[in-house]
């Protein structure tokens, strides 16, 4: 291929914002809501990591690139009360609408049927994205290192803190760690999926999540397809995770989840 599918996301996504028209003071509507929020207390996703046992971020998404349609009848909120009722740490709702068939407003809907933090997953590469993020009412926002270029990458950082989104920085190899790592973000995840040509890796995000250091929190994310792809991320150490394609398509998702949080190493 002449273009990586990132690449070729990437595009999408630029071109999608070249021809939607900013809202008006979104910004400050943005920052507005994240002063109420911080009053009124927010669901905190590193909080909710960092309790004792496997903690599963259990994710929505429709399709992805590699595996297509993942769920016939697919029901965000359905399914993110079935990961709730499993025992999942919080909720990862994919909003992106090309490669993925996301819809941004299942983030609202999931946030108001659970209890849990709501972490948004798209190919963030704008404040104004990070803005949006905010009223849509999620509780953390994904970026991915490869999609933010020099400075871009700790900006969304800073101004992500400034809003009240907890950040949950992606990488994939030792070139996005040291980049992440430069800046303040406490969650690093670690994508076993290469997002340039799909392959997966999970050998790889061992030996990449062993160079986060104390003090930040590793995810491990992509690959996990069920307690025996688990148990030597647990033998090494890993508590943290991020599972999607394996718990949509589970014809029980309650029990899929509460399968993998109840693993031991």
């Amino acid at each position: 291929m002449s273009r990586s599918v990132l690449a070729d996301i990437v595009a999408a996504v630029q071109e999608r914002l070249s021809q939607e028209p900013e809202a008006p003071g979104l910004l400050l509507k943005a920052r507005e809501a994240a002063g109420v929020r911080r009053r009124k207390g927010r669901r905190s996703l590193l909080e909710a990591l960092t309790a004792p046992g496997v903690r599963v971020i259990a994710e929505c998404k429709r399709r992805s690139p590699s595996a297509g349609v993942l769920r016939s009848s697919f029901d965000p909120v359905a399914l993110a009360r079935a990961y709730e009722a499993g025992g999942a740490a919080a909720i990862s709702v994919v909003t992106e609408p090309q490669f993925f068939a996301g819809q941004p407003g299942w983030v609202p809907l999931v946030r108001h049927g659970v209890g849990l933090p709501v972490l948004r997953k798209d190919f963030i590469i704008s404040v104004r994205q990070l803005a949006e993020t905010v009223l849509l009412g999620a509780d953390a926002v994904l970026l991915i290192a490869r999609c933010l270029p020099g400075l871009l990458l700790p900006e969304l950082v800073v101004v992500a803190a400034e809003l009240e989104l907890e950040v949950l920085l992606e990488v994939h190899d030792a070139e996005d760690l040291q980049r992440a790592l430069a800046t303040t973000a406490p969650m690093i995840g670690i994508n076993s999926r290469d997002l340039t040509t799909f392959t997966v890796d999970l050998d790889a995000a061992v030996r990449l999540a062993a160079q986060v250091p104390p003090g930040r929190l590793a995810v491990v994310e992509s690959g996990i397809d069920g307690p025996a792809s688990l148990a030597p991320l647990l033998a090494a150490g890993l508590r943290h995770f991020l599972v999607g394609g394996a718990l949509v398509r589970a014809a029980n998702p309650e029990a899929a989840v509460r399968e993998l949080v109840t693993c031991r190493a």
